[in-house]
């Protein structure tokens, strides 16, 4: 394996805006890094997690049953379009700014199934990174073991910047501005799936 390559891979993937990153970080301004901490973990641990299935088997069902990815696609934009509406409206006065929750662990590893992104990377990962030899499964592990150990820290980023930005932005005004960039920055990730998407209904 190439291990310098694998871990470029996982850092430029992690670092780089996304659903996860624009959700963590704005959890972080909305709830702080102590509240957001489960949805922290649920990342981390969530998609190592997706790498390994997918790598073991998953992906293959897609390949026998290609409707199955689209349908996933479909939800997937459609969850996370539910989810910027979200982040865009919730409530900013400073009596409410703390009244709703952030992601759960459970919530948020479950959301890297539902995640274009994230579908992307492990597919992708597994396929380029890996060669069927007797070593395979060992290769997947070592795989999800990088994406955990130096994702980690590039998600933990994502969450202090955001922490950082929640004493700035004490301003009522000055927080919705923030969530409706969050708001765009999630929907903007999701342009390449719809224009896929476009794609495939009108073929």
């Amino acid at each position: 394996m190439e291990y310098a390559a694998i871990i470029a891979f996982a850092i430029t993937a992690c670092v780089t805006p996304g659903p996860n990153n624009a959700m963590i970080m704005a959890s972080g301004v909305n709830y702080g890094i102590r509240a957001s901490l489960p949805h922290f973990f649920g990342i981390i641990l969530g998609f190592p997690a997706m790498v390994v299935a997918v790598g073991l088997g998953i992906a293959s069902l897609f390949e026998r049953f290609p409707v199955l990815h689209v349908v996933l696609k479909l939800a997937g934009a459609a969850y996370l379009t539910y989810l910027a509406w979200q982040i865009a409206t919730a409530p900013v006065a400073a009596a409410t700014r703390n009244s709703g929750k952030p992601f759960s662990f459970v919530q948020a590893a479950a959301f890297q199934w539902v995640n274009p992104k994230a579908w992307v990377l492990a597919i992708g990962a597994t396929v380029t990174y890996t060669v069927i030899a007797d070593s395979y499964i060992v290769q997947i592990l070592i795989l999800a073991g990088i994406f955990l150990v130096f994702g980690a820290p590039c998600i933990l980023l994502w969450l202090w910047c955001g922490a950082a930005l929640k004493s700035i932005l004490q301003n009522p005004t000055s927080l919705r501005v923030f969530n409706i960039s969050m708001a765009a920055l999630l929907m903007a990730s999701l342009i390449p799936v719809f224009i896929e998407l476009a794609g495939q209904f009108t073929h």
